[in-house]
């Protein structure tokens, strides 16, 4: 199937590993233009070469987009070297090891900051050149904690909002050939990510919650997460409006999201 994103530019953030990492590469395999961000050159320049190098008009910006005025930095460097986005992933976040529901107002900034704020600096910076062009797409990674708690207070209270914002903004910004939506992954297997090293240090607690928590008694892989989200930058994403949508292996069990 011929997605229809063949020499369009797109941004993925939080790209060095992982879920960021696998929606780069399916945007790569599609002829698309990647700008890849993360904090580690490293893991970069290795996903750059995977992707087929920079001659392929691929680009990677090693940053951490939470300092203050790095999102237009970011944009800015991506007209410049890609052109103006016409993909952006928003796949930054993370609960950032913040698990005190009374932590301070200090550590729910920081949560609100790299799992919401920077996704809506970056879209204020690229939405007015996809109005002009009358074609856009925005997919904000939230999580099924969005849904129901599943993790810590202050990420599940956050992604919540993430995805009352895509609700709202994509409605907002559909008549302008604009199409946001919200993706909302469960447990993903991810190397020497959090159910890795659970499942060496910790096999028990991980067999509990695969048979409690998982329909599918299993966790979801990068390649399921990141195939339904290459999909959704698509020309075939047109009537997705503000689509809020779990990927999550039966992990959530409510009816309706919002």
């Amino acid at each position: 199937m011929d997605l229809g994103i063949k020499d369009k530019n797109a941004v993925v953030t939080g790209a060095g590993r992982g879920l960021g990492r696998g929606i780069a590469m399916n945007l790569a395999k599609e002829g698309t233009k990647v700008c890849v961000i993360s904090r580690t050159k490293y893991d970069l320049n290795d996903l750059i070469t995977k992707m087929g190098g920079r001659e392929n008009g691929h680009h990677a910006i090693a940053c951490d987009l939470t300092e203050e005025g790095m999102p237009q930095k970011v944009i800015s460097e991506v007209q410049e070297n890609v052109g103006h986005p016409d993909i952006v992933v928003n796949n930054l976040g993370g609960p950032l090891n913040i698990t005190d529901p009374f932590c301070s107002i200090s550590d729910w900034r920081k949560v609100w900051r790299i799992n919401m704020e920077v996704t809506i600096e970056i879209n204020n910076l690229v939405i007015p050149h996809m109005r002009k062009k009358k074609w856009g797409r925005i997919i904000n990674i939230s999580s099924i904690s969005a849904m129901e708690q599943h993790g810590p207070i202050p990420y599940c209270s956050i992604k919540a909002a993430l995805t009352a914002y895509t609700r709202s903004m994509g409605r907002f910004v559909s008549p302008d050939g604009i199409i946001m939506v919200a993706v909302l992954p469960g447990a993903v297997f991810t190397e020497g990510g959090y159910w890795d090293i659970a499942s060496k240090e910790r096999p028990e607690h991980v067999k509990k919650y695969l048979n409690e928590r998982m329909a599918i008694k299993r966790f979801g892989t990068i390649d399921e997460i990141a195939t339904v989200v290459t999909f959704f930058c698509s020309e075939y994403a047109s009537f997705c409006v503000g689509s809020i949508v779990p990927v999550d292996g039966g992990q959530g069990r409510g009816f309706f999201g919002l």
